[in-house]
């Protein structure tokens, strides 16, 4: 708090008038992000896979904004109305899916896994790996193929998300 309280050039006991603490301004901040996710209606003749497509595209591109924010997240409890919102929303769009609560919460870890990873890539350098003796041929030649970023974080993050939805609708 204090040095937040420097930054914004206050005192940290004035800061205190307005928040409780740390957890709260890291529940605040992700209020924020998450208020930019934009939810799609849930029509029921609408694929549930495009809907959890749109949620996920969505997602991302908010945390990109906001990459800093995630490492703080995972040391606090989800206690954000717009990010409850967001999870009842994927919640509801996988029970029309079919599965079942207990695949749902692992879906729902894999999503957020799997976005906000994305979502840091996304801050990645230009080529994230460098070259040295120890890169073998194979891997060489697959570094040698990659577009900068963020065209290789965002062909990535959809090949990825082709592969996990495709993994979701097989048996």
């Amino acid at each position: 708090m204090p040095g937040l309280a420097r930054k914004l050039k206050v005192s940290p006991s004035s800061l205190y008038n307005h928040v409780s603490g740390r957890e709260q301004i890291i529940e605040l901040l992700r209020e924020r992000a998450m208020s930019e996710v934009r939810l799609p209606e849930l029509h029921a003749e609408r694929p549930w896979i495009d809907i959890l497509a749109d949620i996920m595209r969505s997602y991302r591109s908010s945390f990109a904004r906001y990459p800093q924010l995630i490492p703080l997240l995972t040391a606090h409890a989800v206690n954000s109305s717009q990010a409850l919102t967001m999870y009842n929303a994927i919640a509801v769009t996988l029970a029309r899916g079919g599965f079942n609560p207990t695949d749902t919460l692992r879906i729902i870890t894999l999503v957020d896994n799997y976005v906000l990873g994305s979502a840091l890539d996304l801050t990645a350098p230009d080529r994230p790996w460098e070259s040295s003796p120890e890169v073998g041929p194979e891997l060489t030649a697959a570094l040698d193929t990659g577009a900068p970023r963020p065209v290789r974080a965002d062909d990535a993050f959809e090949f990825g998300l082709a592969v996990l939805l495709r993994g979701l609708v097989q048996p």
